[in-house]
């Protein structure tokens, strides 16, 4: 750990800030890189003499890394989540001059092995997997031999893998209550396929309908998680006696399934209201105005390269699982139940 002066621990950024660099300018110096220019260096060495910063056994260990890049494979970059995460991921690598190899392997699964494959032949310091994907035996061969983190997925167990997600029935029961509150017992709810994070996203959905007493209105559609899919959900969600409200297993397939309500000429959210679950910038969108539960997915990444860090500094440590917790962030698309 960095001493403390004051009550406040002296960290990298607070050498960054002291010198008036960037973090990632800090840690080229701390581990003797030439890309940095000389004014820049001796501002960061004047700023670590005066605060006493020590760097910690994860920041050293990285000056004896071979390439300084680590390999992340993603399940499918249409999802809006990604962008968030990999802008937390690549801040967060950024502070210790990592650099991140980014695939997406959606096109063909046969393909994550290729690029697995590829990974370990660049030699990579460390993998991070993200987003649900199909276990393979590549996927474990590749955990056991590099340092690993999984973000966003909670598939793989392995005693020296990390695991960084979103607190999924945390989020959904968040999402239940506020409809609950809203006056809505008719809440259905559009799953997604058989991965652990929608399994709980269910769980959790199913949980807190009887925890409120309304088992009896407990509904489900499975879905995969494109806008498509969830249009083809909602057409057959509103028929007769439909629901006054449902809670999505993510943004994208929220959007598909407003689409069908207004096709079936249902207001939103006069006659029907919708949560979703991710906060994407699709949410976010004026013109959408979609109440959703915020899993903080730049904060997942930034955790995640964090772990990854102290993963290649320690690869035999006890594997760790660190969940963020969701918020649910309201807006227009949901209002009181219909009399």
């Amino acid at each position: 750990m960095s001493p403390r002066r004051g009550d406040h621990p002296v960290t990298l950024r607070t050498v960054a800030e002291r010198a008036g660099v960037s973090k990632s300018s800090v840690s080229r110096v701390l581990q003797g890189s030439s890309r940095v220019s000389p004014e820049a260096r001796a501002a960061v060495e004047a700023a670590i003499a005066e605060l006493g910063y020590r760097p910690n056994a994860a920041a050293q260990s990285l000056g004896a890394s071979r390439t300084r890049t680590i390999g992340v494979l993603v399940n499918d970059l249409r999802q809006p989540w990604f962008v968030d995460f990999l802008e937390g991921l690549g801040e967060g690598l950024a502070e210790h001059d990592l650099h991140a190899f980014v695939a997406d392997g959606r096109l063909d699964r046969e393909l994550d092995d290729r690029l697995l494959n590829a990974f370990v032949d660049m030699r990579v310091d460390g993998l991070v997997l993200a987003g649900t994907m199909p276990i393979t035996d590549a996927i474990r061969e590749a955990a056991q031999r590099l340092p690993t983190v999984i973000a966003g997925m909670r598939d793989l167990t392995l005693p020296t893998v990390d695991v960084v997600a979103e607190d999924d029935a945390e989020g959904a029961r968040l999402a239940v209550e506020h409809l609950v509150g809203l006056g809505h017992e008719r809440i259905a709810h559009i799953a997604g396929p058989d991965a652990e994070v929608f399994r709980q996203r269910r769980a959790g959905y199913e949980a807190a309908m009887r925890a409120a007493g309304l088992a009896e209105h407990i509904r489900v559609v499975t879905s995969d998680i494109t806008e498509d899919d969830g249009f083809a959900c909602g057409t057959r969600l509103f028929g007769r006696c439909g629901p006054t409200a449902v809670f999505t297993v993510n943004d994208l397939v929220c959007v598909g399934a407003m689409a069908a309500a207004r096709d079936a000429g249902l207001s939103v959210p006069g006659e029907v209201s919708f949560v979703g679950f991710d906060d994407s910038s699709i949410a976010r969108m004026r013109w959408v105005g979609l109440t959703s539960v915020d899993i903080q997915p730049r904060t997942v990444g930034s955790v995640a390269a964090d772990l990854i860090v102290e993963r290649i500094a320690e690869p035999e440590r006890p594997a760790r699982e660190h969940l963020v917790a969701p918020v649910l962030r309201e807006r227009t698309s949901t209002g009181p139940a219909p009399v």
